[in-house]
């Protein structure tokens, strides 16, 4: 089948000018010329202006195109996936427009038209999350897709945490822990219980005063919360230690604690990749984990022993942890084999 110039410029929606300009400079010849001098074009030359299309939605210049298509043996496949690819990430982008756009017309809806500063550091948090998460997990992110009622459960909770600090309330104290215990609960809901995505946002807190700020978790409420989460789950550890364990658990345990989230996002992506606990990746994340357990709990396996028996039958302790079961069977085998050999 031959089409002519104007056939071939009606079917793919370009204009015939295009066509002859991609003539002239050598992009795409016709194949061939009818008696009367028509551009023909036959199936090997669409495929050629397939190629062509897909290397300018890219973003490459046709210069650039002429010197990779002639190069022996282009792959039509490659292209067309790098295409998919980049459809895929516009549609995400757009998806993601489309969310901002909702929520200030809800904002317009209820009559609460942002002031301009409110508009500036919307648009601002918004790019400080682009820059740590991509399109899908921002999708998969709760807290980034924040309602009303959400909004209200973290700033309730803020506020409490707030009013304990500056009453000086201890980090034991019932009500601290109390706080805590809801505060990672809403946290670990918010993060969809995803350590990677739980990893990032610690990350993007940690490295942006902007979102400190913004989201009014200041560094100090932070520490706050941290630290009675931690006086919680050492009242429960300290039912199956000695004195002196427990001492030195003590020491040492709110301190190392927060590694625990990087080390669970490490595991998840273990996971995900199908990788096998036997791997050397695998390998080296068991022994990160067993440092790490060293570092609180000392080098006393006898310790570590006590420790994994509260896990298991302690609930309060296996709630909050971002671990899944699947996780903690990956998690024993890669530190079974590492102990093995």
């Amino acid at each position: 089948m031959l089409l002519r110039v104007g056939e071939l410029a009606k079917r793919t929606g370009l204009t015939v000018r295009t066509l002859h300009h991609y003539d002239e400079i050598g992009l795409l010849k016709p194949s061939m010329r009818s008696d009367a001098g028509y551009r023909l074009y036959r199936r090997q030359d669409v495929a050629r202006l397939h190629h062509i299309q897909a290397l300018r939605s890219l973003g490459m210049p046709l210069a650039d195109i002429g010197t990779l298509l002639d190069r022996p043996s282009p792959s039509l496949t490659t292209l067309i996936e790098r295409q998919i690819q980049e459809l895929e990430r516009k549609i995400a982008d757009q998806s993601q427009l489309r969310d901002r756009l909702v929520v200030l017309h809800r904002q317009f809806e209820n009559g609460d038209e942002p002031e301009m500063d409110d508009w500036l550091k919307t648009l601002e948090m918004m790019t400080m999350y682009d820059r740590y998460f991509t399109p899908q997990e921002l999708d998969r992110l709760p807290l980034y897709q924040s309602d009303d009622e959400r909004q209200a459960e973290w700033k309730a909770l803020i506020t409490e945490a707030e009013a304990l600090v500056r009453q000086g309330v201890p980090t034991d104290d019932r009500a601290a822990q109390d706080l805590a215990k809801r505060w990672m609960t809403t946290l670990e809901r918010d993060t969809a219980g995803d350590p990677m995505l739980l990893d990032k946002l610690n990350a993007m807190h940690a490295n942006e005063p902007e979102v400190q700020a913004q989201m009014g978790i200041s560094a100090q409420v932070s520490e706050y919360v941290m630290q009675a989460f931690a006086e919680f789950k050492l009242a429960i550890y300290r039912h199956y230690l000695n004195e002196e364990e427990f001492a030195f658990m003590r020491r040492h345990y709110p301190q190392r604690m927060q590694e625990w989230p990087s080390l669970m996002a490490k595991l998840r992506q273990q996971l995900e990749q199908n990788a096998s606990p036997e791997d050397p990746a695998g390998q080296a994340l068991a022994r990160e984990w067993l440092e790490l357990l060293r570092s609180f709990a000392g080098d006393d396996p006898a310790t570590h022993e006590k420790i994994r028996r509260a896990n298991e039958q302690e609930p309060a302790l296996q709630a909050n942890v971002w671990m899944t079961e699947r996780m903690k069977e990956y998690l024993g085998k890669a530190i079974a084999h590492m102990t093995a050999n």
